[in-house]
């Protein structure tokens, strides 16, 4: 038997990030069950982003997403000569897919915290830096940076946005067995999922369980009424959620989802 044999997993994650994590579910025997909460696109206005991505005095360029990537790429080309820096791997590898060089990233970790403690970035007085990110988002590494001397700048190169879609027939399914257990991979993630099936699928989610990625996703989970998740997978990456959700199958995550049978 398969380690997610049967497992009907709900896929939280944007649709064009969603196919590696659901391709794993797969591999080891599980169903995805695709319903994105959220929807990246590009700034309404463009122009600012633009501008300071085409400014080429940065001591460092520091990307925190593979979005940011993406979207950076789409905007502007006259950044790729800077030296530029990785949150994480899978920020890492898309920047290296992109055909560039990446000259500072974290080896574990994978966010703000991890990349701060680099030794690298220690004395950083009197270097101007580049964040790229979407709109809004932690300050964490900003605020570190201007107070280790740093003058930092940010291109919020998208947005993020709540997807249209109609959660009646995903609800139908859902009531019926059609979900097993629920992956969130951010904060926004699961706080738009609670507000895209409103109150009729509040009582679904409360009693389905919940893999989470960070004590604060607990803390938003409990905010809305939803039970403790079993499990906190140790990042956001593909591998990790994967780990987490046959770590809670292998337990008693298996009896629940049989359950339904």
């Amino acid at each position: 038997m398969q380690p997610l044999e049967g497992l009907k997993v709900l896929v939280t994650r944007p649709a064009h990030q969603a196919g590696g994590l659901c391709a794993r579910i797969e591999a080891e025997g599980g169903t995805p069950v695709r319903f994105p909460t959220i929807g990246i696109e590009l700034p309404q206005d463009i122009r600012p982003a633009r501008e300071r991505l085409g400014r080429d005095h940065w001591d460092r360029v520091i990307f925190v997403s593979v979005n940011a990537v993406q979207a950076a790429l789409e905007l502007d080309n006259r950044w790729q000569t800077q030296p530029l820096v990785a949150v994480g791997n899978a920020t890492r590898n898309a920047l290296i897919a992109a055909g560039l060089s990446v000259s500072l990233s974290p080896d574990d970790g994978f966010n703000s915290e991890a990349l701060l403690a680099l030794p690298a970035l220690q004395s950083v007085h009197g270097q101007s830096i580049l964040i790229v990110r979407g709109e809004g988002g932690r300050e964490t590494l900003a605020e570190t940076l201007r107070e280790r001397g740093a003058v930092v700048e940010y291109a919020e190169v998208y947005r993020r946005v709540i997807p249209e879609a109609d959660p009646h027939a995903l609800l139908q399914s859902w009531a019926n067995g059609g979900v097993d257990i629920v992956t969130v991979t951010s904060n926004e993630s699961l706080t738009n999922l609670v507000t895209m099936l409103g109150s009729a699928g509040h009582e679904l989610l409360a009693r389905t369980p919940l893999v989470g990625v960070s004590d604060r996703v607990l803390q938003i989970a409990a905010s809305f009424g939803l039970p403790k998740p079993p499990i906190v997978a140790a990042s956001a990456h593909d591998t990790d959620v994967l780990a987490a959700l046959i770590a809670w199958r292998r337990s008693s995550g298996h009896k629940e989802a049989l359950s339904h049978d």
